[in-house]
């Protein structure tokens, strides 16, 4: 806290000094001054010998005090030792003799030999015994809604009741004395005074009390700015919330002081300067006079950027990243943001934009700022992971290497790789990040995989390219978007209906996928208000012995619905649909399918839907699900959270169907609870569920774990 009396002076005025006379100003009284050679005479002679003895303390006997006379007294006459008494001769000591020690002739041992090393004295404790305690009373300070900071500052709330001895006690209460001096005249008492106490009723704890009176509260006079012409006129005044009468209030006036400071450099004005305020108390009107110096500086527009330290990429990106164009007028909100935008790259240990004057001016009569970006680049490669198991899927790792930095600016080499009970895989991408606009991502990526589920077995490869404007936990944006294309190559066993079988068949696959989401979520991976809307649509071409063209689309709504601070509500509903193409001609893994974790929880990975009439050696019924060119799923849960964990109840829905259009019907249900650990990083998700209505072979318990809530 800001000490009260840096917010004001006064002067005050002193009466003129009492000058009182000295005595020896008045003359004396006839006849009561003995002149010095009477006084003289009327001393007793002294021995020259400083070895005689002492006089007698009989011959000391103090005479009787004098009578006012006219005239000057007669003094006695000294008196003398009496003659029976003998004069006793001077006695001398003789000399000390100290005996010969051998010990003192020895020369001193050299500082550097002796032991300095503390004496612990066994028993001893570093923590004081209480001995006593006590309780904090502080009164008058309510009505000035003082209570509350006095009890965070105070000594006597800090001993938190305990001392070793009242002397203590005493001392931190006339410590809060003047801590509540200081609150009061913080706020506007400048003339309140506060008084300690330590009291000790019968049969109860010592208390001690603090007394404040805070008086009357002096509000603002007159308030006067010495400030620049601005553009437009009065801004300075504009932006400092005070008014005449006003409280003189530390807290309120510091704060509108640093209103001027926020709200001018987003105005055009990058280096003013708010002065030392001045206030004039007048102790009879109980009002301070307000002075106010501020520098505004030039009114200023963007203009150059400069960058110095250890780079991680030049000047020129670092216009790519910036809101605004030069000649703009300046606005320190824009500036925040592009040194956010730095700092979401993740190349910079340390990164800071400051604005420098450069003389040169607009044409609008501005001067132009240069940006000067101070970089001092970290690491730039990074090791990842992350893990999940789901019923029907197993469980599935993935773990990456990138370099963020590697083709600078921000051109990154991903390796990535995948390891999991039915999916095998590696790939090799490369990411662009604000390619040649703020945001906007470039990428080129070549992988091959290997995926066994019960639904297929495919061996794939594929070359893709994707512009991309993405959401990130730092960047959550309303809208996003992507775009391009992939060229994919797979080699997939799948049950051939004319031959009652299965088969190997190769596709080639031409897509050229499109995604568009609208988000106003609150967060990106524990939202609890708001809500999506994603599209994505993708026209292909399938090549297995003829072209095939066809088209895949997807639509996706979640809504979150906070029922006060521990309970969301959260749904999502979902319809697909592939048109053009008949399902048999379409590779399974372009299919749809439906259960898991992400889709209908209670069900495996792709159990619901068609399924084969496949049987075994031993002819047993395999059912295999086979896919679809539709589906429909719903979920509904409540998310009640406290502290870092949560519980979460839940029921989905869903369906896959061979038509290229969901009908609606024949709806599996799915139930369970969930449990979330919250992080930094996104909750972690452990969900069990259970089908409704199971029908043979279908699992009885589904368990998936995940980071992340399920939408």
């Amino acid at each position: 806290m800001t000490a009260p009396g840096a917010l004001a002076q006064t002067k005050r005025t002193s009466p003129p000094p009492i000058v009182v006379p000295s005595s020896s100003q008045n003359p004396p009284v006839d006849g009561a001054i003995v002149p010095d050679p009477e006084f003289d005479a009327a001393l007793p002679s002294l021995s020259g010998d400083i070895n005689a003895p002492l006089e007698p303390m009989s011959g000391f006997d103090a005479p009787a005090a004098p009578t006012p006379q006219t005239t000057p007294p007669v003094l006695p006459a000294p008196p003398t030792a009496p003659a029976t008494e003998a004069a006793v001769p001077a006695e001398t000591l003789p000399d000390a003799v100290l005996p010969e020690a051998p010990e003192l002739a020895q020369p001193l041992p050299p500082l550097s030999s002796f032991d300095v090393t503390p004496v612990e004295v066994a028993g001893t404790d570093d923590k004081r015994a209480v001995e006593i305690r006590y309780d904090t009373v502080v009164r008058g300070l309510d009505d000035i809604d003082g209570t509350a900071q006095f009890k965070a500052l105070s000594s006597l709330q800090e001993g938190k009741g305990k001392a070793a001895n009242a002397t203590m006690v005493q001392a931190r209460a006339r410590e809060d004395e003047q801590l509540a001096i200081r609150i009061m005249r913080a706020k506007g008492y400048y003339d309140g005074t506060a008084t300690s106490a330590i009291e000790n009723p019968p049969g109860e704890r010592i208390r001690a009390v603090v007394t404040a009176i805070p008086g009357k509260q002096f509000t603002l006079g007159s308030i006067r700015i010495d400030t620049q012409p601005t553009v437009p006129p009065n801004l300075v005044q504009r932006e400092l919330p005070l008014k005449v009468g006003d409280p003189v209030d530390a807290e309120r006036i510091q704060a509108a002081e640093a209103n001027v400071s926020l709200r001018l450099p987003q105005q055009g004005y990058p280096f003013v300067e708010v002065g030392q305020r001045d206030i004039l108390l007048d102790d009879t009107a109980y009002t301070g006079a307000y002075t106010l110096p501020v520098t505004t500086g030039p009114r200023s527009s963007f203009g150059t950027y400069s960058t110095t330290g250890k780079l991680a990429f030049d000047a020129d990106h670092v216009g790519v990243l910036a809101r605004f164009e030069q000649g703009e007028l300046y606005d320190n909100r824009k500036v925040d943001d592009l040194r956010a935008a730095l700092v979401s790259t993740g190349l910079f240990s340390s990164v800071s934009v400051e604005p420098q004057r450069t003389g040169q001016l607009a044409p609008d009569g501005t001067e132009l700022v240069n940006l000067l970006v101070r970089q001092d680049a970290g690491p730039a490669r990074t090791l990842a992971g992350e893990g999940g198991y789901g019923t029907g899927q197993g469980i599935r790792l993935e773990g990456s290497w990138t370099h963020r930095n590697l083709f600078p600016p921000e051109g990154a080499l991903i390796v990535r790789g995948v390891a999991g009970t039915q999916e095998q895989g590696a790939g090799v991408t490369f990411r662009r990040s604000n390619a040649g606009r703020r945001d906007r991502t470039f990428q080129i990526l070549a992988n091959a995989s290997r995926t066994n589920y019960d639904a297929f077995e495919a061996f794939t490869g594929t070359l893709g390219i994707r512009w991309s404007y993405d959401s990130t936990p730092i960047w959550q944006k309303r809208f996003t978007y992507a775009y391009g294309a992939e060229l994919i190559g797979t080699n997939e066993d799948t049950y051939d209906f004319d031959v009652g079988e299965r088969r190997r068949k190769t596709y080639g696959i031409a897509a050229l996928p499109l995604f568009a989401g609208f988000d106003t979520s609150d967060n990106l991976l524990n939202p609890t208000k708001g809500f999506r809307v994603k599209l994505n649509v993708s026209p292909e071409a399938s090549v297995q012995g003829a072209v095939r063209p066809y088209g895949r689309f997807m639509v996706e709504g979640t809504g979150y619905y906070p029922i006060g601070e521990s309970i969301v509500i959260a749904g999502r509903a979902r319809a697909g649909s592939i048109q053009g193409i008949a399902r048999n001609d379409l590779a399974p893994s372009r299919r749809y399918y439906a259960g898991g974790g992400g889709s209908v929880r209670g069900f495996g990975f792709q159990e619901l839907g068609p399924r084969t009439p496949e049987v075994d050696e031993d002819g047993n019924n395999l059912n295999r699900p086979i896919g679809g060119r539709s589906l429909n799923e719903f979920a509904i849960e409540a998310r009640y959270r406290f502290g870092d964990f949560g519980i979460v109840p839940f029921l989905d829905a869903g369906q896959v169907y061979e038509s290229s259009l969901p009908k609606g019907s024949d709806l599996r249900f799915g139930a369970g609870i969930g449990g979330r650990f919250y992080t930094n990083f996104g909750p972690l998700r452990v969900d069990v569920a259970t089908p409704i209505a199971r029908r043979p072979g279908e699992s009885k318990i589904a368990l998936y774990i995940s980071i992340g809530q399920a939408f």
